[in-house]
């Protein structure tokens, strides 16, 4: 596979803005990044730009990301017909779920794997956003694509990830991806 990318993607609204979790097609794309490991490049899509973001997609051999099944490929599909699950995709979190029963944060599984926490969060992004503050949308975005490639590769050298459980204790987590 030779186009193997990484890809995050932040909202314009929250979910109680739109009536709760079972609608995050009416968040709204405030902005996504796409990664290019093999050259180091970053790509950031605005609202405007989804159609190309969608066609990246589609032409990647395989995507990486933390939760696209379940929350980044719904807000996309508020702009499209294209029901994506078909996309190659490794979503971490999807694996960490069917292994562990439960949903650990990205920030905690970078914070055990990686020992570096997230610089901001979902809920300071949409702040960010209806401030204007787009480069910092895109930093912080960039920054968790980061953050996810990072875990991905760690545990595709080492066959496991890091995670606290409740308790907080660090534990490992198997994985094949």
């Amino acid at each position: 596979m030779r186009n193997v990318v990484a890809f995050d993607l932040e909202t314009q609204r929250l979910a109680d803005e739109v009536g709760g979790w079972g609608n995050i097609r009416r968040m709204g794309l405030a902005l996504a990044v796409v990664y290019y490991p093999a050259a180091g490049l970053y790509r950031d899509y605005t609202e405007r730009d989804v159609e190309q973001l969608i066609r990246d997609l589609r032409g990647a051999d395989l995507i990486v990301g933390y939760n696209l099944h379940r929350f980044d490929y719904e807000v996309l599909r508020g702009y499209t017909n294209d029901p994506l699950m078909d996309l190659p995709t490794v979503d971490l979190l999807q694996h960490l779920y069917r292994s562990l029963g439960w949903r650990p944060r990205l920030d905690d599984v970078a914070a055990a794997t990686l020992g570096e926490r997230k610089s901001a969060d979902g809920v300071q992004a949409v702040y960010w956003f209806r401030q204007g503050l787009l480069d910092m949308v895109r930093d912080y975005c960039r920054h968790d694509v980061e953050v996810t490639w990072r875990i991905y590769q760690f545990g595709r050298e080492h066959g496991y990830v890091r995670c606290r459980d409740r308790s907080w204790r660090v534990f490992n987590i198997p994985v094949r991806w």
